[in-house]
């Protein structure tokens, strides 16, 4: 058995982690919050354009509905990962790098794949094995639609001059603070509806054209569309990391409360055995 100073010592260094991971608790709860109020806002809005742009280019002929409608044949893809740029967050950045390798080897077996990370720690690790051609650690330090925008025009630009025939983003899906989910989404070429659904919408009236409201949508559907995903695994990483430093503070407080038990022991019987040895020492002198 450990001897007290030793048991004390641990006892001192995990109150130490406990208010660490407490802390770190609560500043990820009042983050959440502002994050998941924008996220929550704004799905309804960036789901509403993406219907509306997919039930109208679904009506149109391939020609009207843009370049970014052009389906192709698929020999190189490009995955936009989203991780984020801290750890301490539990599985949050290993689901998602596992879906992406998942994604990789089910659906892009016999393509040339790439990746645009966003996020420090999938790109640490998923730079060792994939072509990473950018790096965008930077975007959290000030997340607006704006700076997002610009990631989006790269990606646009390089389907429609060919570099890549189709773009994925894989990311964590915000639910509550507990559950994330990965998602894989398509970003481009823009998804078509089926017949039915392309049916469902009657009665607008369009001005100007169609041809044009559609050309106008497209872009600022894609640029929601990677705010919305970034939006949402910002929220997502704030609820994991909350939920980690949660179980770490309770199996901190465990521990910390068995390791005080075990001190009391040890104490209980060193005292004893300091009683018993007074005792005999007595006894001798009487002897």
């Amino acid at each position: 058995m450990a001897n007290l100073k030793e048991i004390r010592n641990r006892i001192t260094s995990i109150g130490s982690t406990m208010q660490i991971t407490s802390a770190m608790k609560m500043v990820s709860a009042a983050k959440l919050k502002k994050a998941q109020d924008a996220i929550t806002a704004m799905r309804p809005y960036s789901s509403k354009l993406t219907e509306l742009l997919q039930s109208l280019s679904a009506t149109l002929d391939s020609d009207a509905g843009g370049a970014y409608s052009n389906q192709r044949e698929v020999s190189k893809a490009l995955i936009v990962l989203i991780t984020s740029n801290r750890g301490l967050c539990g599985g949050f950045n290993s689901y998602v790098i596992k879906e992406t390798l998942s994604t990789i080897e089910n659906k892009y077996n016999n393509c040339t794949v790439d990746l645009l990370t966003i996020g420090k720690k999938g790109h640490g690790i998923l730079s060792k094995k994939y072509n990473v051609i950018e790096n965008n650690n930077d975007v959290y330090d000030d997340l607006t639609f704006d700076n997002v925008a610009v990631i989006a025009e790269k990606l646009m630009s390089l389907f429609v001059d060919g570099s890549y025939d189709k773009i994925e983003i894989v990311y964590n899906r915000f639910k509550n603070a507990a559950t994330q989910i990965p998602t894989v989404e398509q970003f481009l070429p823009i998804k078509p509806v089926d017949g039915e659904n392309a049916n469902a919408n009657v009665d607008y009236i369009f001005e100007p054209s169609k041809e044009e409201i559609v050309l106008e949508l497209i872009p600022k559907s894609l640029k929601t569309q990677l705010y919305k995903s970034i939006r949402d695994s910002f929220a997502a990483e704030h609820g994991a990391r909350m939920t980690a430093m949660h179980k770490a503070t309770d199996n901190a407080t465990d521990l910390r409360d068995d390791l005080l038990l075990t001190y009391n022991k040890a104490r209980q019987a060193a005292i004893t055995n300091e009683i018993l040895e007074i005792v005999g020492g007595a006894e001798a002198l009487n002897n």
